[in-house]
């Protein structure tokens, strides 16, 4: 292989394939990048049997060819090269020559024959969004994906189509987010779970443009086509939460408030609660205002808000976190929140719509 290409299209390709490439495997070629070669075009893929990525660039290729590099010297020499262009050109042992300006490495590779291939998918049932869409949908429901392995099934996202709309919904036990967008097409109805740690790597590849990807689905693998590069990962087996019948539209309880507000006076109320970290806050709604307080040992805090209330006057305890994370995600002016009880789980949604949902528990207290 002998190839010429420019240093900060190159280095932008390896930052991308980096996130699939393992750090600790028995299989030492899973700790590398494979470069291809062929119609002045290069192809780098990282893929550690769990998520594969796949990013490509225009080259100058002189001899076609592939080779597997290991990850992270690759990577920092790139990074650390003088000029515009690098040369790259591998013999048939595998040497590898890395060439820029004055600087020149020799680092030995691996055959490209022995990389594991990204598992093929057949591109029939898909869906197309915008990139930036995709990206906030993530970023407003991966915090609430299960860290605890005890329910694998949870530890993903549940991507649904249906009646037209793109839904992605996670899941840990205390909370539920959900978030959903319109598509401009109709599509065959889709229910998948994604490991989470997939949609993270995903999100930080997802342009802020309003550029598009295409997601095609099998049995086993999603696939995300953004153009440029392609990302494929397994997919998780189980039954999913049925979320549906969880999200009540009864309340007996509602109260309209501003957003920025209500976060910034739990954040202030869960610095006392964070001392002890089995201290709740508590939510008292009193006639038009919602009165904020936390008790431990460090001392007390209250915080009032004005809020537009229907219904009975309710108090109830939360985790400060679980309410922070939702409010975080949101980028509403105002929302709604309704109550039923105070045993019964809150719901944040919009004042109008229904494109975001949340559903928290509450903690019991001893009143």
């Amino acid at each position: 292989m002998h190839i010429y290409c420019r240093q900060d299209l190159l280095l932008n390709s390896i930052n991308t394939v980096l996130k699939a490439c393992s750090t600790k495997t028995t299989m030492p070629i899973l700790e590398c990048i494979l470069l291809q070669a062929s119609n002045n075009k290069l192809t780098l893929v990282g893929n550690n049997l769990e998520l594969g990525i796949e990013s490509t660039i225009d080259a100058e290729v002189i001899i076609e060819g592939y080779i597997a590099l290991e990850a992270k010297i690759f990577s920092e020499i790139i990074r650390k090269m003088p000029g515009e262009i690098v040369e790259i050109s591998s013999d048939d042992h595998f040497m590898t020559s890395i060439v820029s300006e004055k600087s020149k490495f020799q680092i030995a590779g691996q055959s490209g024959k022995d990389f594991p291939g990204l598992p093929s998918v057949e591109k029939t049932n898909s869906c197309t969004v915008s990139q930036l869409v995709l990206k906030d949908m993530i970023r407003q429901t991966i915090f609430s994906v299960a860290q605890d392995e005890t329910r694998p099934i949870l530890t993903g996202e549940m991507l649904q189509i249906k009646d037209n709309s793109l839904n992605l919904v996670s899941v840990d036990g205390y909370r539920i987010s959900y978030r959903k967008t319109t598509l401009s097409i109709e599509n065959t109805d889709v229910e998948v779970v994604i490991p989470g740690k997939t949609l993270v790597e995903i999100n930080k590849i997802l342009s802020s443009e309003e550029e598009q990807v295409t997601i095609y689905f099998e049995d086993k693998h999603v696939l995300f086509d953004l153009g440029d590069s392609k990302v494929v990962s397994r997919l998780l087996e189980g039954e999913f939460l049925k979320y549906e019948q969880v999200f009540s539209s009864d309340y007996e309880t509602q109260i309209v408030v501003d957003r920025k507000n209500l976060l910034m006076s739990i954040e202030r109320a869960a610095l006392i609660s964070r001392e002890g970290k089995k201290n709740p806050i508590k939510l008292e709604m009193d006639g038009d205002k919602v009165i904020i307080t936390s008790n431990a040992e460090l001392g007390t805090v209250r915080e009032e808000l004005d809020v537009e209330l229907e219904g009975k006057e309710i108090t109830i305890a939360f985790n400060p976190k679980y309410l922070i994370d939702s409010l975080k995600a949101i980028d509403d002016d105002k929302v709604c929140i309704n109550f039923i009880s105070a045993l019964t789980p809150c719901i944040i949604k919009p004042e109008e719509g229904d494109h975001y949902k949340y559903l928290i528990l509450p903690i019991r207290v001893n009143a």
